[in-house]
C-alpha cells in the first residue's frame, strides 16, 4: 500500500467520460428446438427477427461450432454468439449466494461484456457463450417454492449474466421485473454495468426489485471493463432508475456496487471522486443501499483470464496477496489483511459521510 501511494503522486486525473454502452449485436444466435417449443422462446425469437440478426435453428438440443483453433479464438466466437435454449433441471436447483442474496435463479448464463477480471472465468464451463434461457416463466415460478413466509426472500438474477447487456434480445428482465411485482414477499436483485435502462422504467415492479449498477474509479473502469457504460453513464442510468415516477423516473430501490476494489495508484483520489460523483447524481431521497467487493481471483480464473486476455495491466500476483482456502480445498487470493483493512475503512468512512441513512450490507 505504501509504494502505490508513492506512485499516486504523479499519476494523471482522468476526467468522467459520458459513453453510453454499444448495443450488443451478437453476429450468430441459434435456438434449440426445444426453446422454441416455449412461449417465451418465441418471444425472444420475434425480438431477434425484428431486429435482422442471422438465425439457425439446431438440428438437435446442443450448440455446437464454438471452438476455434485456440483459446483465444474461441474465446471470440463464444463471445460473439446467442443461444437461446431450455435451462436444465439443475437450474430449478436454486443455490443460496449470501451476502449477496438468499437465491441464486439465472436468467442467462455468459455475459457480452468484456472485463479483464470477469468473475465468471473458471466458473462456467466450456467456451464463454451467452445462453439465454427459453423455459424462464417455469423457473419464475419455481421461486415460489423457495420463498420463506413471514419474510422478504431475495432473489439475484444476475450472477452469471449482465441483465440489462441482453435485454434489448431477450426481455428476460422485464419478465422477471413484471412476476416479482405480483410477489408480497420476495424481491428480485439484478445488477449492470450498462445503461440501457429505458425500458424498464414504466413496469409494474411494485418495489419488489432492487435495481443495482456496478461502479468503479474512472482508470479501472476504462482500462478493464470492455464494452460497458461508462461510470458516468452508469451514474445517470441509476438516477433514472431512483428518480420517482412522477419526475419521469422508474422509482425502484436501488443499489451501488462498488466493484472489483483495487488500491490502485492514486485509489484515495480516484474512489473519492467516484463517491463524490454517485452523492451529486443520486441527490434525492431513495431507498438504497450499498456492496463493496474487493478483487480477488482463483488459480484457475487467473489462468482463462490470462487466456482471454494475454495483454491485460490487471494485477494478479499471489506473492502480494493472501491465500484463503474454502471447505473444499478451494484456493483463492485476497488482498492482505492490513491493505484490506485500510480500503474497508477508508469505502465505510466515506460512504457514511455521504449516505448517513443508506446501509452497507457487506465488504467481502
Amino acid at each position: 500500500m505504501t509504494d502505490t501511494r508513492i506512485i499516486s503522486e504523479v499519476m494523471p486525473v482522468q476526467q468522467p467520460l459520458l459513453r453510453p454502452a454499444k448495443l450488443w449485436l451478437p453476429k450468430r444466435v441459434v435456438f434449440t428446438p426445444d426453446a422454441l417449443d416455449e412461449p417465451f422462446g418465441q418471444q425472444i425469437y420475434e425480438r431477434v427477427s425484428a431486429l435482422n440478426l442471422p438465425i439457425e435453428v439446431s438440428k438437435n438440443n446442443r450448440i455446437t461450432g464454438l471452438r476455434g483453433a485456440d483459446e483465444r479464438e474461441t474465446y471470440r466466437i463464444a463471445k460473439n454468439t446467442l443461444a437461446v435454449v431450455n435451462a436444465p433441471p439443475s437450474a430449478f436447483r436454486l443455490q443460496p449466494i449470501p451476502p449477496s442474496a438468499d437465491w441464486q435463479m439465472n436468467l442467462a448464463e455468459g455475459c457480452p461484456a468484456h472485463c479483464q477480471y470477469c468473475y465468471l472465468a473458471g466458473s462456467l464451463a466450456g467456451p464463454p457463450v451467452i445462453r439465454a434461457y427459453a423455459n424462464l416463466p417455469k423457473m419464475l415460478a419455481n421461486t415460489a417454492s423457495y420463498e420463506q413466509p413471514g419474510r422478504q426472500t431475495t432473489f439475484e438474477v444476475s450472477c452469471y449474466t449482465d441483465v440489462i447487456g441482453i435485454e434489448h434480445l431477450t426481455g428476460s428482465l422485464a419478465e422477471c421485473i413484471r412476476y416479482f411485482g405480483t410477489r408480497d414477499e420476495a424481491q428480485l436483485r439484478f445488477v449492470t454495468k450498462y445503461n440501457q435502462v429505458e425500458s424498464l422504467l414504466d413496469l409494474p415492479h411494485n418495489g419488489q426489485t432492487r435495481a443495482r449498477v456496478s461502479l468503479n474509479a474512472e482508470s479501472v473502469a476504462r482500462r478493464l471493463e470492455g464494452g460497458t457504460a461508462s461510470v458516468e453513464a452508469r451514474l445517470q442510468a441509476i438516477r433514472q432508475l431512483a428518480l420517482p415516477k412522477e419526475l419521469g423516473g422508474g422509482g425502484y430501490p436501488v443499489g451501488l456496487v462498488i466493484a472489483p476494489i483495487m488500491p490502485i495508484p492514486n485509489w484515495r483520489e480516484e474512489y473519492t471522486r467516484l463517491l463524490d460523483r454517485l452523492a451529486e447524481a443520486l441527490d434525492f431521497e431513495c431507498d438504497m443501499n450499498a456492496e463493496f467487493i474487493s478483487h480477488r481471483f482463483t488459480p484457475g480464473s487467473k489462468d482463462v483470464l490470462m487466456q482471454w486476455y494475454p495483454n491485460t495491466t490487471l494485477e494478479m500476483e499471489e506473492a502480494t496477496r493472501a491465500e484463503k482456502r474454502n471447505k473444499f480445498g478451494g484456493r483463492k487470493y485476497v488482498y492482505r489483511p492490513d491493505d484490506m483493512q485500510t480500503l474497508k475503512k477508508f469505502f465505510y468512512e466515506e460512504w457514511r459521510k455521504r449516505f448517513p441513512s443508506a446501509p452497507i450490507l457487506y465488504w467481502t
